[in-house]
């Protein structure tokens, strides 16, 4: 599993942006984009009265307005790269051709989101605050990972009093994972996690899970500029906060781990196709959307650690995910070797090869 922040640190983190973030309902026919020293920002016009610096405008942001607007991905981002001043002629009239109020999300003088104003807003800080204390109340619970990233929040707990083995000696053991967006990235969500202790991998299981996403009734304002009313958070939602908490303590049930185990016993029993070892993680790869470059350092982690069965493709991937930069990323592959772990028979024949057979007792 790939190694983050530790809990303190994460929740400084988190009262730090609470302090920093201002959310703002704005008429996109007051935004302008600018572009300043090659680089695009956003300002609003013609309000002078509002302490509101130019914003950097981050990744999500771009991708947000481009999607808003109806400018195709590629597009936008060639103007970004080669024709700012372009992209900001763009934008611009298109802010104007049809305004209508939208969210604006901004922390540390970026624009980090731009969203509906039927946009939902549940906070990093409250899903902590809800759920960690549930966390503390198993004993020897420990946060074996977490993270704040531009995109999401995570949060990685084991239970190490909830075991089992695969087979001798292979131990692994029950764990939740909670993580919430912001900015639009998903909805919060809470999923069971199994942690293999041989080598510390994590796994995502991602066909039992609960979420919430981000919508709710539109807010509206009579202006064209303000900031974004604190009567919807997290708080207010008793009914979700109490399902929220519930949810934890369902996810490291001794019944729903028990029932990953027996998956997990079940793909250590199906054989790949040792002749054609490089071949089937390049249509794993294909299958799973792990990039060429990925699947070089899976083949790798395949191979030293010379268990040739579906079990072991999917431990090759996981292992992997500790090696990739971003922790975004790496908690994705998580959940993508869970998924090759658990794929259908038709699809194992087709990636594994002839030899994908359950070894005989």
């Amino acid at each position: 599993m790939k190694r983050g922040r530790t809990i303190q640190e994460m929740l400084m983190e988190l009262v730090r942006q609470d302090a920093a973030k201002e959310d703002y309902l704005v008429n996109t026919n007051c935004l302008r984009m600018e572009v300043d020293d090659g680089v695009p920002k956003l300002r609003l016009a013609g309000r002078e009265e509002v302490q509101l610096s130019p914003l950097d405008i981050r990744a999500t942001a771009h991708r947000q307005i481009g999607a808003y607007l109806d400018i195709p991905v590629r597009y936008y981002n060639k103007m970004l790269e080669e024709e700012p001043e372009l992209l900001a002629c763009n934008v611009n009239r298109w802010f104007q051709h049809n305004p209508e109020q939208r969210m604006l999300r901004t922390i540390d003088g970026h624009a980090r989101a731009f969203l509906s104003k039927r946009y939902r807003r549940i906070e990093n800080l409250d899903i902590a605050r809800f759920t960690l204390p549930r966390l503390e109340q198993m004993p020897e619970a420990r946060v074996e990972s977490c993270e704040i990233t531009d995109s999401r929040m995570y949060i990685k707990v084991v239970n190490p009093r909830l075991q089992a083995e695969v087979v001798p000696g292979d131990v692994v053991q029950a764990g939740v994972i909670i993580s919430n967006s912001e900015i639009g990235q998903g909805a919060v969500w809470v999923k069971p996690l199994v942690y293999r202790l041989v080598c510390s991998n994590g796994m995502v299981v991602n066909d039992a899970k609960t979420g919430r996403y981000h919508t709710g009734r539109a807010m509206d304002s009579q202006e064209d500029f303000s900031i974004y009313s604190e009567e919807t958070k997290l708080a207010d939602d008793v009914a979700f906060v109490k399902k929220l908490q519930d949810t934890v303590d369902a996810a490291v049930r001794e019944a729903s781990f028990l029932q990953v185990v027996d998956k997990m016993r079940e793909s250590q029993g199906v054989r790949l196709d040792t002749r054609q070892i490089p071949e089937v993680v390049r249509l794993t790869g294909a299958s799973f959307h792990i990039t060429e470059e990925e699947c070089k350092g899976v083949l790798q982690h395949l191979i030293e650690s010379a268990d040739l069965t579906l079990y072991g493709l999917a431990n090759a991937i996981t292992r992997f995910s500790q090696d990739v930069e971003s922790y975004d990323r790496a908690t994705a592959l998580e959940e993508i070797g869970y998924k090759v772990m658990t794929m259908p028979r038709a699809l194992q024949t087709k990636i594994t090869g002839p030899e994908a057979l359950p070894m005989a007792a």
